[in-house]
């Protein structure tokens, strides 16, 4: 449809300095650099655009002739969006395409000094739109004056900032409409509701005495509550809170092993054994549901390390992530097998990322340097059906600031976010990587009814959605 205003380039003559990253060949915005202004006297031709099919974000060329060579004399509308032109001269435009740009025209208008539209052309051929995953904030929020910050049950929009965020749990018999969300003895223990969008607190599972850290569920048909706490003094690092209750009664997992304090990570395998670690030992136990005792599966290497365990949906094995913290140098998951006969798991071994060394690098194998692996979520991929492995491992990686990918055979891709080796993130939602940026995001969820991502940080003290457009 024709304009009858022309809408001002939002970047002036910036393009000197943003196609520095392009080759289309622009080296000024000024009217003397290039040749060929815009005449009045003869119409705007749009002959063609590249590329027919894009999404939010992406790049665009348009070809043409008598498009003028001033960004702010031009406007051009994409899919029924204005875009945002970069950089103009007489042949040909690069701009950038808008969300939400599911029109199929793209059209061109030129305007005088007083913004009024005096030519337009729209092309031949046609504009498909190509829907992009963007992050989005949908739970809690953020002050610019910490002074005014509070915690808060209430809608998803009024229920104040998020403290602590470590672990995200689905409800298993919810059907992805209730998670609760840990918070490592930093704040409450979170119960939200994706139905109605509410935040509440379970108030009588104190982060300051009992310390949550891991939430996980019992492999029976009752599929009640076990938390796992990060204990100051030795004690039951495991606790049930029945579902009967309401979650409220309680009763400690009492390990025919002793006592132990810092329980850092847990997980349940369907065969009815809770596996755990402790900070200062660093044994993998197993406790047996049917029988009640407990015993050593397996040994990890080393002692005082935080981490995380999170169980492939076949049960054949498991990944274990060590969190990052300052003073160390290394950063890694490994992987645990499962042993059908046995029933338990062996040896952890390395799998992505090194021992020895912490930064940002995707690649295979030992190529791979990160920063914090916290919280993982086994998604299914249909490019891997009929494989003998179709899940990927999206993960949280703390002081990189974002979300990576580990694949079944071993190859790590950044999936959202920014992705660096500094520990300073930022706030922003937007394109996964192009705008998308966390501060250490801790917990990590999929939610298969709605086919999204939900992201814990623990700087920015709300949750991420990570999906596709609307």
């Amino acid at each position: 449809m024709k304009k009858e205003k022309c809408w001002k380039s939002l970047h002036g003559c910036l393009c000197a300095a943003v196609l520095a990253l392009f080759t289309f060949g622009f080296t000024s915005c000024k009217d003397d650099d290039l040749k060929g202004g815009f005449d009045p006297s003869k119409p705007i031709v749009v002959t063609d655009f590249m590329p027919k099919e894009a999404g939010y974000g992406n790049n665009l060329m348009v070809y043409g002739n008598n498009f003028g060579n001033d960004v702010s004399k031009i406007s051009v509308t994409v899919g029924g969006k204005q875009a945002n032109v970069i950089s103009v001269k007489n042949d040909a435009l690069y701009c950038v395409v808008p969300k939400g740009a599911y029109g199929d025209e793209v059209e061109v208008s030129a305007c005088d000094d007083e913004g009024e539209e005096i030519a337009y052309a729209v092309a031949e051929a046609k504009f498909t739109y190509k829907k992009q995953w963007l992050v989005t904030t949908i739970a809690g929020q953020r002050f610019e004056d910490w002074n005014d910050a509070k915690e808060a049950e209430g809608s998803f929009d009024n229920c104040g900032y998020m403290e602590g965020i470590s672990w995200f749990a689905f409800d298993p018999k919810s059907n992805f409409d209730i998670m609760y969300i840990s918070s490592a003895a930093l704040g409450p223990v979170r119960k939200v509701n994706f139905a109605n969008e509410t935040v509440e607190f379970l108030s009588h599972i104190s982060y300051s005495t009992e310390r949550p850290t891991i939430i996980t569920w019992t492999p029976d048909e009752n599929q009640d509550m076990v938390v796992t706490r990060d204990l100051s003094s030795s004690g039951n690092v495991n606790i049930v809170y029945s579902r009967a209750s309401g979650f409220t009664t309680k009763v400690d997992l009492e390990s025919t092993l002793g006592k132990l304090k810092s329980g850092n990570a847990a997980m349940i395998h369907p065969d009815g054994q809770l596996y755990y670690t402790a900070y200062y030992t660093q044994d993998i136990y197993r406790y047996d549901f049917a029988t009640k005792e407990t015993t050593i599966a397996s040994k990890h290497v080393k002692t005082k390390e935080n981490l995380r365990l999170v169980l492939h949906p076949s049960g054949k094995y498991a990944y274990m992530m060590r969190l990052y913290y300052s003073g160390n140098n290394s950063g890694y998951i490994a992987r645990l097998d499962y042993d059908d006969e046995a029933k338990t798991f062996g040896t952890p071994y390395i799998v992505a990322g090194s021992d020895g060394s912490a930064g940002y690098a995707d690649g295979v194998g030992s190529t791979v340097r990160m920063r914090g692996p916290g919280q993982g979520v086994f998604v299914k991929n249909p490019d891997y059906a009929g494989e003998e492995d179709e899940y990927d491992f999206y993960f949280t990686d703390d002081y990189n600031n974002c979300v990576r990918v580990l694949t079944p055979t071993g190859r790590v891709y950044t999936f959202a976010g920014r992705g660096n080796d500094i520990a300073d993130g930022g706030y922003a939602d937007g394109a996964l990587r192009t705008e998308a940026r966390f501060d250490r995001p801790w917990a990590i969820a999929y939610d298969e009814k709605r086919e999204c991502f939900y992201v814990g940080e623990r700087n920015n003290k709300v949750i991420r959605k990570i999906a596709l457009e609307e």
